[in-house]
């Protein structure tokens, strides 16, 4: 529960972000403004998203004959979560990863890399599978396209406000003070501030997915197993992916130098690990 009060927090001042930036563009008018636009991309993002992501990485739907252990295990899986059936897809790379997607449980798909299928053993797949429905189950999926969009809406207008400061563009002696400092604001700090709260969501969404694939899958310590494996492979064989969807992988597909703790789109995996063996047999 802290997790999702905590997400709600995160939303909530993401949005009263965007909301202060409009108010200072455009005063009242400018607040309606930033809002329908983020709407607007929300809408966009909750219906085509899951199409882009899963081209963008190549990925190929494949059918029960294909991958019967992975269906056996998906199949057990949504019956304890109340879950229906999702797409399962096999992503033509040798880095160690998977992700979920879709806009809801009913237009959901799971994929997995040619990688984590040959690293993991079955409890450990499970505990993968698990986590990932957990993300479908806990709406996750919508939850970051929200979060990402709005956080996207900043960007450009923070694009604009920078764009504005090179020319010369707003900057005026008005007696109310601020104009530059206000153009600083939405050109640096907003979408720093942006950025920050944005990972901050990830982060507890992946916490909250580990404790409910545990519970779902009734192991917290195949999960744990898991992520132990596939934090030293993927940081071996970093996935060729955009940084704009490392949050969606179950572990950071790019290299760990790229990123800055403060800046990681995922929790530590020795804290996510630690968190999964202290869960007692009463948790799950």
């Amino acid at each position: 529960m802290g997790n999702q009060i905590k997400t709600v927090l995160f939303l909530g001042a993401l949005t009263g972000l965007l909301l202060v930036i409009g108010k200072m563009l455009a005063g009242s008018q400018g607040m309606v403004v930033a809002l329908m636009f983020a709407i607007l991309m929300n809408a966009g993002a909750y219906w085509f998203s899951d199409r882009i992501v899963l081209a963008m990485y190549g990925a190929k739907q494949v059918h029960k004959d294909e991958l019967p252990v992975v269906y056996d295990i998906v199949e057990k899986l949504c019956l304890r979560a109340g879950l229906p059936m999702p797409r399962i897809y096999l992503i033509p790379s040798d880095s160690p990863n998977a992700f979920a997607t879709g806009r809801n449980p009913k237009h959901a798909a799971v994929a997995l890399t040619h990688g984590i299928l040959r690293l993991l053993n079955r409890e450990e797949l499970e505990g993968v599978i698990a986590h990932e429905l957990s993300h479908i189950r806990n709406r996750d999926i919508l939850v970051a396209t929200i979060a990402a969009t709005i956080a996207g809406a900043i960007m450009i207008i923070a694009d604009m406000a920078r764009f504005a400061a090179i020319f010369g563009i707003g900057r005026r002696d008005d007696e109310e003070g601020g104009g530059l400092l206000e153009l600083l604001f939405l050109a640096i700090v907003a979408p720093i501030a942006a950025l920050l709260i944005q990972l901050a969501i990830s982060r507890s969404r992946e916490f909250l997915a580990d404790s409910t694939g545990a519970r779902i899958s009734g192991n917290p310590y195949g999960l744990a197993s898991a992520l132990e494996k596939l934090e030293y492979a993927a940081s071996r064989i970093p996935m060729s992916s955009n940084p704009a969807t490392a949050h969606m992988f179950i572990v950071n597909p790019l290299s760990a130098e790229t990123f800055m703790k403060l800046f990681s789109t995922h929790p530590p995996i020795r804290e996510r690990i630690e968190r999964l063996k202290r869960m007692s047999p009463s948790y799950w």
